[in-house]
């Protein structure tokens, strides 16, 4: 039997349209790094959109950074890596992710591609903090977090040539 998927959505903002296909790409970026990571139980994902002023406040009150950033993760688990849930083990929730839509535009203008391509990175990186990677402690593990996230993405055929 195929694992449960449970991706709930929220909007926070009134700059974008949230769109059934963009929904239909966040859930397919968490769907992909659940998959990749082999992540076999039933799970749910709490994602939230946002302005720059909106992921201010989460930041400032969560992380005491008084300033933006693109997205945050809220992990309700610990995982060390590669330790999930055996898949008969009941539905877990692996946590929250909060994406500045506003923020995600400007990245996309940066780095030169579209606007879904990175709301699917941003969703892809936050759902690798979930399941507990990090990319701040080291080089190594900083490496290969942008490893797994290249490699996801690929797989969605959303890589950058």
């Amino acid at each position: 039997m195929k694992a449960k998927r449970m991706i709930y959505f929220n909007n926070g903002q009134e700059s974008f349209p949230i769109t059934y296909s963009m929904k239909m790409l966040v859930r397919r970026a968490v769907v992909a790094s659940l998959d990749y990571e082999g992540y076999g139980a039933d799970t749910e994902v709490s994602v939230t959109f946002t302005d720059n002023e909106g992921i201010r406040a989460v930041n400032s009150q969560f992380r005491g950074i008084d300033a933006p950033t693109d997205v945050l993760s809220f992990p309700l688990t610990e995982y060390e890596s590669a330790s999930f849930p055996v898949a008969d083990e009941p539905e877990s929730s692996l946590g929250d992710i909060v994406i500045s839509l506003e923020r995600a535009e400007e990245q996309a203008a940066e780095f030169g591609h579209s606007f879904e391509r990175e709301i699917a990175f941003l969703t892809v990186h936050s759902m690798l903090h979930l399941l507990g990677y990090d990319h701040v402690n080291s080089e190594e593990e900083d490496a290969e977090m942008r490893r797994r996230q290249r490699e996801i993405l690929e797989s969605m055929g959303l890589g950058v040539k």
